[in-house]
């Protein structure tokens, strides 16, 4: 079980990793923690740099474990907008549904389907290997 329910509400705040704001990394970074990885990276990209996110998550996403289906606690990568490439990324919490922090809604749920054809991939960090 993941617990997320207090980070709900958390308003969106660019480089955010408290709950005075988070970006989507950031509370990433946090759910991934509560669940007992400690080797997790932080980023210092501003959710409004899209190419550098897009690369940065390119180039690391080989040492990442994809998934073949998505299982709770493990992290989507999304392509959100118009651009095919990975720029934001959430936590699977249940079969139907991720968390996720973005600009217009702040930390929030959705729905997996909502998202489908934004999704790139799911993946658990490296140190599960």
């Amino acid at each position: 079980m993941i617990e997320y329910q207090d980070l709900i509400g958390i308003p969106f705040k660019d480089g955010g990793r408290d709950t005075h704001g988070m970006d989507c990394w950031g509370l990433v970074k946090t759910l991934l923690e509560r669940q007992g990885y400690r080797h997790i990276p932080d980023y210092c990209i501003s959710a409004f740099e899209t190419i550098a996110i897009q690369n940065e998550l390119e180039q690391k996403r080989h040492i990442w474990r994809k998934l073949a289906f998505p299982v709770p606690g493990c992290v989507i990568l999304l392509a959100n907008g118009c651009t095919p490439l990975a720029n934001h990324v959430g936590i699977v919490v249940d079969k139907r549904r991720f968390i996720h922090s973005y600009i217009r809604a702040g930390v929030c749920l959705s729905l997996l389907s909502r998202w489908k054809s934004h999704i790139i991939g799911y993946y658990l960090p490296p140190e599960v290997l």
